[in-house]
């Protein structure tokens, strides 16, 4: 870790690979009037919208839409099975599990033709207090359980004794991007007329405490939250149902789930303070997360040690050394695509529009796991071997 001043503010810096333009993004960050103590930038950061994915913002009673994103609630969960890879036939494998999941959830843009039992939405919500939700109550249900796009995954894995695990990236689908986006709106309306010293160019609009729109965000965004749990759990159940099928006596493990995009109220250098993790897990001390690499290298699950100069965090992933544009643009997909056939993986690698999610779009994933070793220990190392992309 890098401590730099910038603005006369601290930045705690996990990595001494930062792209131009989200140290840019860094820079604005540290002119927020509200920005409490120090800014954390973990090992995977790269530029986003605002705020660059990969950091860690606490504020003094302000929540900054454009600081959590669009995919509220976004995360990773997993799960443990008792089968080894080795026994399972490739035939099986590719045939029967990875076309049972495919059929049984939606993929990209696809959402289920039919509603999904109510069961399976969040509960203990005021749904008349929720403006976004209450205009989407018609959407969500066909929405929970698919996975999306973009860097969005599920992947079957083996750790080093050869045991198959499960893993799953989604978040809040399109609910989640609309919440943002309106709240995102409405807070550079409140700013320009508060006439806020946050200046408009840098896209950090945000909601003051004390206001009703910073309570309508907390509520609605506290749902995608909810709803993003929902969404994953649900494809991991009907994961294991095609698991189940294909793999007489299977039995799975409790699922692990740990969020990357959102704001909590946190103590902190003996201040509650609102904290907004984009693109950056929970490493409390003792508590389990998930660090992915890519389709084609190790995933990880680790172990929080509470530092408190990451205001208790970590990375969310390898992080991209590449904007999808640049990885379709430059990447050879022969290559990337035998690099993967090499390591037997089963993997999603179709055209070279793929290459936004190859490989060689994304940070080593060993050196971002050695960047943070102050903050994670390793519990388990996960390798890839079968890859279903939005």
């Amino acid at each position: 870790m890098q401590v730099k001043m910038i603005n006369n503010r601290p930045v705690k810096i996990w990595t001494d690979n930062v792209e131009e333009t989200a140290m840019s993004q860094i820079e604005n960050l540290t002119t927020l009037p509200f920005l409490f103590h120090h800014l954390a930038i973990m090992p995977d950061v790269h530029a986003g919208m605002g705020m660059p994915i990969g950091g860690v913002l606490a504020c003094v009673d302000a929540v900054i839409p454009n600081a959590v994103g669009v995919d509220i609630g976004c995360g990773m969960c997993a799960v443990k099975t008792n089968w080894k890879v080795s026994d399972i036939p490739t035939e099986v494998m590719r045939k029967q599990i990875m076309k049972g999941i495919r059929t049984r959830i939606p993929l990209g843009m696809d959402h289920h033709k039919e509603a999904q039992d109510e069961k399976y939405l969040p509960t203990g919500h005021d749904i008349d207090a929720l403006e976004v939700v209450r205009r989407r109550l018609s959407s969500i249900p066909k929405e929970v359980g698919t996975l999306g796009g973009g860097n969005h995954f599920i992947e079957l894995q083996k750790d080093e004794d050869g045991i198959l695990w499960i893993m799953i990236h989604s978040g809040s689908r399109n609910l989640g991007k609309q919440v943002g986006d309106y709240y995102n709106k409405i807070a550079a309306t409140l700013n320009a007329r508060w006439h806020s010293v946050v200046s408009p160019d840098i896209r950090l609009p945000f909601l003051a405490r004390g206001c009703k729109e910073f309570d309508m965000y907390w509520k609605e965004m506290q749902y995608c939250i909810d709803f993003a749990l929902c969404n994953r759990r649900l494809m991991m159940e009907r994961i294991e149902e095609v698991l189940a099928d294909a793999l007489p006596g299977i039995e799975f493990e409790p699922m692990i789930n740990i969020a990357h995009n959102y704001a909590a109220w946190e103590n902190h250098y003996g201040k509650n303070v609102i904290v907004h993790r984009k693109g950056a897990t929970l490493a409390r001390e003792g508590i389990t997360g998930i660090i992915p690499g890519s389709q084609g290298t190790a995933s990880y699950i680790v172990e929080g040690l509470g530092n408190p100069d990451s205001f208790c965090s970590c990375s969310h992933g390898a992080g991209r050394v590449l904007s999808r544009s640049a990885a379709i643009r430059t990447l050879d997909m022969a290559a990337e695509v035998a690099q993967l056939e090499a390591k037997g993986i089963v993997h999603a690698i179709r055209n070279q529009e793929d290459m936004q999610e190859a490989t060689g779009a994304y940070k080593d994933i060993e050196t971002v796991i050695a960047n943070e070793a102050d903050l994670v220990k390793v519990k388990t190392r996960l390798l890839p071997v079968a890859v279903i992309k939005g």
